[in-house]
């Protein structure tokens, strides 16, 4: 397989860069920064990128079918529209009792069918507080939680064909990736057995995705690489990046052979020319189409 190609989007630089996501019905990339408060857009054809401004922190989003964006936020589940002036107009649609002050919702992304998930967390990761827990949200509404005892949930993402779903907890004291059976009628995982142990690879587990082979490709935040393990949990790829902290990677364009791979600015590394920097990476093989929030 040939070396990958990557590239630094121009003018663009995040603080807490995460939740890419390719609009194919809009051919245009999408991605937040979470401190910043900032909802980013890249339009494939032009190039051209601008952002809008919400009213608190945006963690995670997903395109809706009927329009706009779904979003984990730090107050609950919100549906998100983007205005001309850029601000962000936002409708709460839930948020659980769990949901205290200090924490916040985390990664998150539609299953194959079309669900939104995402999982909170104690903002202070030097807390190491194990509070954080794993939402569905549906036509049904908010779901009780599906999964406890994170530190800070990552790396949502599941198989081609929907039965396998992939979770990762990526703070330091844990490191590592589960995967779940995933009953795809009733939107429920069971059976979570490691997937990964990260503590033998450089770097923690943040943001992931699927590629076309039904490999999974995550971050390695610290590790300033991106990872690609087959199904069957073995380490088969490590892409080098440019930038120490990855967060997450996600396909896109009109073939899915692009990575867009956000990151964060490393303490210390501000003036880093890098720092913060949106990557396109092409690693030679094709992702899997993000499904749309149904709800």
């Amino acid at each position: 397989m040939p070396d990958a190609v990557v590239e630094s989007i121009s003018g663009v630089r995040c603080t807490v860069g995460e939740s890419p996501v390719w609009h194919a019905a809009e051919q245009a990339w999408y991605w937040v920064d979470i401190p910043a408060r900032r909802i980013w857009r890249l339009d494939h054809a032009t190039g051209s990128t601008r952002h809008w401004t919400a009213a608190e922190m945006v963690a995670c989003i997903a395109p809706r079918a009927r329009g706009g964006l779904i979003a984990g936020m730090e107050t609950g589940v919100f549906a998100v529209d983007l205005q001309d002036d850029g601000t962000v107009r936002a409708e709460r649609l839930g948020a659980p009792p769990e949901l205290a002050p200090g924490m916040r919702f985390n990664d998150g992304r539609t299953d194959r069918q079309g669900r939104f998930w995402s999982g909170t967390m104690w903002m202070d990761m030097a807390a190491a507080l194990p509070i954080g827990r794993l939402y569905r949200y549906d036509a049904a509404g908010l779901s009780a939680p599906l999964v406890s005892g994170l530190v800070t949930q990552n790396g949502l993402a599941w198989s081609p064909d929907g039965r396998t779903m992939y979770l990762s907890d990526s703070h330091p004291t844990r490191r590592r990736v589960w995967a779940f059976d995933y009953d795809v009628d009733a939107g429920v995982p069971h059976g979570r057995r490691l997937f990964a142990d990260m503590a033998a690879y450089a770097g923690r587990p943040d943001g992931a995705t699927m590629d076309s082979d039904g490999c999974y490709w995550v971050a390695g935040n610290d590790g300033g690489s991106l990872l690609r393990f087959t199904p069957g949990g073995k380490l088969d790829r490590e892409l080098a990046l440019p930038v120490p902290k990855p967060s997450m990677p996600c396909f896109g364009g009109p073939a899915l052979d692009t990575l867009l791979v956000t990151s964060i600015v490393q303490p210390g590394r501000e003036d880093d020319p890098l720092a913060g920097a949106v990557l396109l990476v092409r690693p030679g093989v094709c992702g899997v189409p993000e499904v749309a929030f149904g709800g």
